[in-house]
């Protein structure tokens, strides 16, 4: 089920009349009724796949509950295993089992030898690399003993099932989002107000940016060879957009829709087209991600303690396994080490720098070094697309050789009214670069002009929405 489509124009509604005005009398039935409202929504993609969620709900909550009174290390590091086993290795059959037999055959003949290991047609669940990610996460954060494990199985077992969040993200810590099930929810106007706001920048990101977007990239990406260079990176360009309004649309949705069901959920990206340098991309695009990988992986191996040799590895393997997590394909993971390359090259020429303030706060236009710098750091995350978005590396490197010839300084075949509404939306950020969301507009104090505003969009979703297109992240 999709958030930009007519059943779940029905679904919600429904879901948010029974929850406030029929499951109101108490945590218990409104954790229960989510419970069943967030295994329809799953079982509407595959039923035959509840069964993972289930599974994975009860193994961590188990392991959760074991290790709340166990004070033997060697028992606790013996259920923090099963819990990595049992998850990742969910994650590793269903997501790269083909991927690593058809490379351990590869390896093989460039030695000579032939083998035929059996593959299998392995469906992947939708939403398993996010929600495995979510329970291992309490699990880890348990084990740690930075959270107290919850006795508490039908609030569990929501917090990782949660509907709006459950395919696509934000990936949730369980010390944000779980104690909100085990509390009484009462509703809030402002918080409900907040979230219709969220709900109708998703859409229109996802509806009018991303689907428009998509229709010139499927036709550039498929018919390259036919294309100048300069079409090219427009099609390039047009590609970061599309996958910036999907994802992002969806996780305004997701945080939108929690909202009006009385939850907060985390915010997983920040205007990240205006980051100064790939650092503060990272800081920026698809936070959950990259923060638990952080927490998890690159805080653990030594994080910035150490050599610069030391960190410089531990940034290597974070970006190497964010690119894996994203599909298993080397087009990602080679996606992964472009980052990597960007991000370490400033601390090996001792020039990296952290910019965690607005950018030029109280200007109406960026100083020259804040537009090149802006301008730079997106067109290196734009070229790192193409392998995010080719089929093969071998379709990527085709597609950057296109782009650099002479064909690239003549006129791109694209809508160059299209082109306008792009940069009209990166105006629009520009200017909101300080705000929550877009939709705060205290400059607009007289408020019929605020609602002709909202209206306004809601007309530009119904009447220049592009044919639907599946979220991209869904396949990861």
């Amino acid at each position: 089920m999709l958030f930009n489509t007519v059943d779940f124009a029905v679904f919600f509604p429904i879901v948010f009349l029974l929850y406030w005005f029929v499951f109101n009398k108490s945590v218990w039935s409104q954790n229960g009724f989510l419970i069943l409202c967030s295994y329809f929504f799953y079982a509407c993609w595959d039923w035959r796949f509840l069964g993972l969620i289930f599974f994975s709900s009860a193994v961590d909550f188990t392991v959760g509950k074991f290790l709340k009174n166990e004070t033997r290390q060697s028992h606790r590091k013996a259920a923090l295993l099963v819990s990595l086993l049992v998850n990742l290795g969910t994650l590793g059959f269903f997501k790269y089992y083909n991927f690593f037999i058809e490379n351990f055959q590869q390896v093989f003949v460039l030695f000579g030898k032939t083998l035929e290991p059996a593959t299998l047609q392995i469906l992947l669940p939708v939403g398993i690399s996010f929600y495995t990610f979510q329970t291992l996460s309490y699990t880890i954060d348990v084990y740690l003993k930075k959270i107290e494990p919850t006795n508490n199985g039908l609030a569990f077992f929501a917090f990782v099932s949660f509907f709006p969040q459950l395919v696509a993200g934000p990936i949730e810590r369980a010390s944000n989002l779980l104690p909100q099930f085990l509390n009484s929810r009462t509703f809030k106007y402002h918080k409900a107000t907040t979230g219709l706001k969220l709900i109708v920048i998703g859409l229109f990101k996802k509806m009018v940016i991303a689907d428009n977007c998509a229709l010139v990239v499927n036709e550039i990406f498929s018919n390259y060879q036919n294309h100048s260079g300069s079409t090219l990176l427009m099609g390039a360009v047009f590609f970061a957009f599309q996958i910036y309004g999907d994802f992002s649309g969806y996780s305004d949705i997701a945080i939108g829709t929690a909202k009006l069901l009385g939850f907060d959920l985390m915010k997983n990206f920040n205007l990240p087209y205006l980051s100064r340098n790939l650092r503060e991309f990272w800081s920026r695009w698809h936070i959950s991600l990259s923060t638990w990988f952080r927490d998890y992986v690159y805080i653990p191996l030594g994080g910035n303690r150490g050599s610069k040799t030391q960190v410089i590895r531990n940034l290597f393997i974070v970006f190497l396994l964010s690119g894996l997590w994203h599909g298993a394909n080397w087009t990602f993971v080679i996606w992964g080490f472009i980052h990597a390359v960007f991000i370490i090259l400033p601390i090996l020429f001792n020039r990296q720098t952290n910019y965690n303030h607005v950018a030029n706060l109280g200007r109406v236009f960026p100083t020259l070094t804040t537009a090149f710098s802006i301008a730079g750091t997106f067109l290196i995350v734009t070229l790192a697309w193409v392998f995010f978005r080719a089929e093969t590396v071998t379709h990527a490197l085709l597609y950057l050789q296109g782009i650099a010839n002479r064909s690239l300084f003549t006129m791109p075949a694209v809508s160059k009214g299209f082109l306008l509404v792009l940069l009209g939306y990166m105006c629009v950020e520009w200017v909101q670069r300080d705000k929550k969301h877009l939709l705060i507009m205290p400059c607009i104090p007289y408020k019929p002009l605020r609602i002709f505003i909202y209206y306004l969009l809601v007309f530009c979703i119904l009447y220049f929405a592009a044919d639907a297109q599946p979220f991209i992240y869904f396949q990861f």
